[in-house]
């Protein structure tokens, strides 16, 4: 095994940061197999719903790919779809939607982890639905529910009909959404597709390719497994940042960290970060040689992208603020008039910096991606390289959303702006 070294400075950090998730340089061609790589690579990719802009999980990869089919990733998740809108008979899936970070895309290799959070989820949690199974109505409901996507085949929740009162909120759903969620989550059922981002359910046995092990391993072992995933998907962190990447209570994991260190499995590394201090953090040890070249400045930084606010890269706990000086914050859940950056801003990342956000809006029936707000971050100053990086950047961006048009509002400083426009 690679030696430690005294110190590995902040910059050395950030490189190995950055080439265990992918942003190091310049992208590899977007072939179906380099994306399904990527997500494993990363252990998951986030969903989300918000469509500013392509949804997350499609940004996410945007960022390490550059332009890309957004088709398919959804290729990867649900199988091949022929021309004809028909699905294929082969089961050729390669990933699958689950809870880890959050809602989640994960490799359909790591289905068999998904299977000791199932079994929780049945047998111990005390979430919602454990209220929920008390009335005996409900069961009837979940027999309803099987019933017909046994008989049928994969449904919506649109597809049930509801006669019951008004819902007062989003979150208030009808008693078959609540069915579809209890067997969806205890895994009796899998995302099988998704039509204008409707989950469409299906029974497992129908979804998961025969290829998948689905041997059940204990919650320690699950634990253990993303441990050691998280620990590599974040090159170097602190030692319950790796409980962080997988959403897994710090406190259910002290104890199992402590110990992966103590067998050599994680080594202990003295690193500076973004205060001028040294911090013991932790590496895991087939990676300690690439934290050495990172530090020998084998690995430099040379990538200008722009990162999604559910990014993998700030899963950690403080990991903005901590290695890049940097206050990442999604604000589209604040009232207007208290947001600072906009409703759903981009980090822009520059080499081994991140210099700055925007905030975007595609406006799909014009072609136009509008630029309501773009900000530098203090200190960085819009030199040529910089503009010159991110117009390129920024290209790329207008091609994947297919847009032919870009509008800055406003630009913080001003002169960013207006040079950004003109190189494009």
């Amino acid at each position: 095994m690679a030696k430690v070294r005294k110190a590995y400075p902040l910059s050395a950090v950030r490189s190995m940061a950055l080439h265990a998730q992918g942003l190091l340089a310049a992208p590899a061609p977007p072939t179906l197999d380099g994306l399904e790589a990527m997500i494993d690579r990363l252990v998951c990719v986030q969903i989300d719903t918000l469509q500013m802009v392509h949804r997350s999980q499609y940004l996410l990869l945007w960022s390490r790919f550059g332009n890309y089919d957004p088709r398919d990733l959804d290729r990867l998740i649900f199988g091949t779809v022929n021309v004809d809108g028909k699905k294929s008979k082969k089961n050729d899936r390669r990933a699958f939607e689950y809870w880890l970070k959050e809602a989640c895309i994960i490799p359909l290799k790591d289905y068999r982890y998904s299977l000791a959070l199932k079994r929780w989820r049945q047998e111990e949690n005390r979430h919602w639905w454990q209220t929920w199974l008390e009335d005996k109505v409900n069961h009837d409901i979940l027999d309803h529910v099987r019933t017909r996507i046994d008989s049928e085949g994969g449904l919506r929740t649109s597809d049930f009909e509801y006669e019951g009162p008004r819902r007062s909120s989003w979150w208030d759903w009808k008693p078959a959404k609540l069915a579809l969620e209890h067997l969806y989550n205890t895994g009796e059922m899998m995302i099988a597709n998704r039509i204008n981002f409707q989950r469409v359910y299906d029974m497992t046995e129908r979804v998961l390719p025969s290829w998948v092990d689905a041997t059940e391993p204990t919650m320690d072992e699950r634990n253990r497994y993303y441990l050691e995933r998280s620990v590599r998907a974040h090159g170097v962190c602190f030692p319950l940042q790796a409980a962080d990447y997988t959403h897994t209570k710090r406190s259910a994991v002290k104890t199992l960290v402590a110990q992966m260190i103590e067998e050599g499995l994680f080594v202990t590394v003295p690193a500076t970060l973004a205060d001028g201090k040294t911090h013991h953090m932790i590496v895991h040890r087939d990676d300690l040689k690439t934290l050495n070249k990172a530090a020998d400045k084998a690995l430099p930084p040379t990538r200008t992208t722009f990162l999604t606010p559910f990014d993998s890269l700030f899963w950690g706990l403080q990991r903005d603020k901590q290695l890049f000086d940097f206050n990442q914050t999604l604000e589209c859940y604040k009232p207007e008039p208290q947001r600072i950056w906009g409703y759903f801003c981009l980090p822009i990342l520059h080499k081994d910096r991140l210099v700055g956000r925007f905030d975007p809006k595609l406006e799909r029936n014009t072609g136009t991606l509008r630029i309501k707000a773009l900000h530098l971050e203090p200190g960085i100053a819009p030199d040529e390289a910089l503009v010159a990086d991110v117009a390129g950047s920024m290209r790329d961006f207008l091609a994947f959303h297919k847009a032919q048009t870009l509008v800055i509002e406003k630009s913080n400083p001003e002169e960013f702006g207006a040079a950004l426009m003109k190189a494009m």
